[in-house]
């Protein structure tokens, strides 16, 4: 039986517990914080083929929707607030019509479910009038992410994992050749183990310097705002086309384009903002002020609709707007699962079982599929170093 180790209880964390514990693996899990108190805790709960072009990281999604759906079976989907909402991508003008056409086109040639729509009101009786058109994702889904968390990891300790809560990793622990053999924490405790994940989210970047094998995770700051809880008003996650273009852009200025989805509890949730200021979690108004500008341009109904509260995050990417999954070649032993941005709640369990698979060198993905992820492997930035 292996022994690993998962840094990080958030949702890939957790995703990778479970799996590695439904294989037979030995897990422990270690945190600084609680369950899903990161990044975890501060996202919509997106999972999303709709946003996706062709490549490794659609490839990922389609797979994380497949066990998403396994996951809910074996949880209880009311359990997670799964729900197979869809998405509707809607443009303004004929110009973004015409570009969300060829992208939709592109991801129906890799196998997404992708219908053209003339009149989103047909589907979404609350949007503003005029819009040029839009595409329908029936493959999209919505789930509650530090409920999926919390019962990923419950499952995973139900079959013998452990977590341990408060426990920082400051360091690795290596043999004579090398290899990763544990981690230290900060409280001086050695925890051994035949491999270790790091799954830290946006502290990835610091965590895996720690480890040896440094990646580099760069946090993006992103705001939610939440409204009061309504009768249900949007069915599916609606979001303007320009919002694929600014989650694959590398600007380090703010960006934003709009979002909005209802929630099981009745609040509507209105996104998204990125833009690259480090840590700093300081609220800013102004962003607060545009993303509800687009939100009522695009709903109207909304000008009217009260503001609950607005809480702030942080997406953990990497410059090539991949996440980073896989062994890395420098230090056997260690294994990263970190970098999704945005699409990390989406990605979770597709990762979860591509880590396993890399782990412990085969179970629950044939080789075929897995083979499928290289783009995804930590080596790509030791070749560019």
């Amino acid at each position: 039986m292996s022994a690993v180790v998962v840094v990080g209880a958030g949702i890939v964390g957790a995703a990778c517990a479970h799996s590695l514990s439904a294989a037979g693996a030995e897990v422990i899990v270690l945190d600084r914080g609680s369950v899903a108190s990161g990044t975890t805790s501060r996202g919509e709960g997106n999972i999303l083929v709709s946003d996706k072009e062709p490549g490794a990281e659609l490839e990922l999604a389609r797979l994380s929707r497949d066990a998403w759906l396994e996951v809910g079976e074996e949880l209880g989907r009311e359990t997670l607030e799964l729900e197979e909402k869809g998405g509707v991508v809607v443009a303004a003008s004929p110009e973004a019509l015409d570009a969300l056409s060829s992208f939709a086109a592109a991801q129906r040639s890799a196998g997404v479910t992708a219908l053209d729509v003339a009149e989103p009101r047909e589907l979404e009786p609350h949007l503003r009038a005029g819009l040029a058109g839009g595409v329908l994702y029936p493959e999209d889904m919505q789930v509650q992410p530090v409920l999926a968390a919390a019962a990923m990891l419950e499952a995973a300790q139900r079959r013998g994992a452990r977590f341990v809560a408060g426990a920082d990793v400051v360091a690795g622990v290596r043999d004579a050749s090398g290899r990763l053999t544990g981690v230290r924490t900060s409280a001086g405790e050695v925890i051994g183990a035949d491999a270790v994940v790091n799954a830290a989210g946006t502290w990835g970047a610091q965590v895996s310097e720690r480890l040896g094998g440094p990646v580099p995770v760069l946090p993006r700051r992103g705001f939610i705002l939440v409204t009061e809880p309504l009768p249900p008003m949007v069915r599916h996650k609606v979001y303007s086309a320009d919002y694929v273009a600014n989650v694959s852009s590398s600007e380090a200025g703010l960006e934003t384009s709009c979002v909005v989805e209802g929630t099981r509890g009745g609040t509507i949730l209105i996104g998204a903002s990125r833009e690259r200021v480090g840590f700093d979690t300081t609220l800013d108004v102004d962003v607060v002020s545009t993303l509800a500008s687009q939100a009522t341009a695009l709903f109207p109904f909304l000008e009217r609709v009260n503001l609950l509260r607005v809480y702030r995050g942080f997406r953990p990417y990497c410059p090539d707007h991949l996440p980073v999954i896989g062994p890395d070649p420098r230090v056997p032993g260690l294994f990263h699962a970190c970098g999704h941005e945005g699409a990390g709640i989406g990605l979770a369990p597709g990762t979860g079982r591509l880590i396993a698979h890399h782990v412990l060198g085969g179970g629950p993905l044939a080789p075929e599929v897995a083979a499928r992820f290289t783009a995804l492997l930590p080596d790509r930035f030791v070749q560019e170093a």
